[in-house]
This record gives structure tokens, sequence and C-alpha cells, in this order.
């Protein structure tokens, strides 16, 4: 990233390199949607094409989106209602019951839901049915659960549970990650940071911008002993931004949901 800036001695001064010995570090970047603001106007002009004044860009048609049918056909991607009712065929009451979510509440961690793969002989069939892979993490059970299920019969065809997969956060799980890193002592930089940069006290994630991705653990090399059940724990570390503002570099601390804790890389 560029424009880097860290925290020395409680100033903020330039840096090359982002500091993660100390607090989290926070950066001044130039995001994609920045780019070309303080040029704008030739591409305005560009845009506007021959013997348009500059700056002015004529307006364009905007087309209205068909409207959404309850089922797909075919390779359709599935419909709003097909996600719903995939939804709950795949979570009925008794696995609701028996599974945890993110922040301890009865049913599971809902993470995915995709049109699924026909099988080789229903390749090319005018009549192939329409399968949903619906996809859940279990934090009673740290299980991660996929389930298929047949949205031509309503049946559920296929269920898979492993321990020790870890797929990519959802956004739920990022933003509870990101609550217990601001809550934590681990969380001090972060929090002054987030203060130097807004003039504001960090209170919850809803100030923050994040973005979750999954830390394995010893499979990602030595990890610290409070962080060595992760892998098998669900582990998120993040990134972090100020909502319309800088980021604040926050990968050095890893976040046990399963555990409910922090902990830091060295």
């Amino acid at each position: 990233m560029r424009n880097m800036m860290r925290r020395h001695l409680g100033k903020v001064v330039a840096g090359a390199a982002v500091a993660l010995a100390g607090t989290a570090a926070l950066a001044a970047v130039t995001l994609p949607g920045d780019a070309g603001a303080a040029g704008g106007g030739s591409r305005a002009a560009a845009a506007a094409g021959p013997g348009s004044p500059t700056g002015q860009v004529r307006p364009g048609a905007v087309e209205r989106a068909p409207a959404e049918g309850r089922e797909g056909v075919g390779r359709d991607p599935l419909t709003d209602d097909e996600i719903a009712r995939a939804q709950a065929l795949a979570a009925p009451p008794a696995f609701r019951g028996a599974a945890e979510d993110v922040r301890g509440r009865r049913g599971p961690e809902r993470l995915t839901t995709d049109l699924a793969e026909l099988g080789p002989e229903e390749t090319g069939r005018a009549d192939a049915p329409r399968r949903a892979n619906v996809s859940f993490y279990d934090y009673r059970s740290e299980a991660y659960v996929t389930k298929t299920v047949n949205l031509t019969t309503g049946k559920v065809e296929k269920t898979d549970s492993r321990h020790g997969v870890q797929p990519p956060p959802d956004r739920a799980e990022s933003e509870e990650a990101a609550g217990l890193l601001i809550a934590a002592p681990e969380g001090e930089g972060l929090r002054k940071d987030y203060k130097h940069a807004t003039g504001k006290d960090l209170t919850g994630p809803g100030q923050l911008a994040v973005t979750g991705f999954v830390y394995r653990g010893a499979a990602e090399g030595p990890a610290p002993e409070k962080l060595r059940a992760c892998g098998q724990h669900r582990c998120v570390r993040l990134f972090t931004k100020v909502r319309n503002g800088q980021w604040i570099d926050t990968r050095r601390y890893v976040i046990d949901l399963s555990a409910r804790t922090v902990g830091r890389l060295d």
C-alpha cells in the first residue's frame, strides 16, 4: 500500500512500511474509487464525445431489469425464492436446535447458497433438476456442513459434515470478530488509531468497514500458544478501515470466534 503512516511515540509520522510491532498501524491509501477524482474533467470530456461541452456528460438510458420469477430455468442463477426455500429445507428445526451461530444463538451460521452442478447423466436434459448447495458453520460442534437440496423434489439429497475445514468468514463473522477485537485489551492500538483518525471513540464494529480472512493456526506456520487451536476453532484476521476514511492495519491480530478470545502473531 502506498503513502503508509505509522505511529511513533504518540505521533503519526510518514513511514515506508506498516508498523506491526506497536499499535495497529494507521495507513492512508488511495482507493480505487478515488482514482481520477482530481483529474476527472478530462475523463468526463472524453466520455461526453465530440461536440459536447467540456465536463458535461450526456445522460444515458437505464433499462429496467426484468422481473424475477419464483423459479429459475435450466442453469439460471438461483432466484431469491429458491434461495430462501433451499435454506429452509437445509436447516429444519431439529438441525437448528442442535447448532449455534457465531453469536451463540440457536441455529448454525449460514455461509453460502449456490446452484449445484448437474451430474454427468443429467447434463443437457430439458427436465434436469435444480439443486442448491447450502453451507453452514456450526459453532457448537465446530463443523463445516454442506447440504445439497433438490429444489425439484424438495428433499435434502446429501449432507457433508467436516471438522478442521475453514471456509472464508461471512459478513456477520467478520463484524463479530471486529467487535471482539475492539473490546479486548489487544484492541488498544486500534482504538487509539481510530481516535487519531476521526477524533471520536471507537465503540463498535459499525464504525468500521471490515473484511475477514481465515487463520488456520499451525497449518500456516508457528503459532503462539493462545492460537494453536485455530484450524479446529474458527479463527479470523481482519482488514480494517475507517468508514469513508483510512485503513488501520490489524492483520497481526487473530480473533478466535469459537473461544471468543484475541491473540497476536509475533
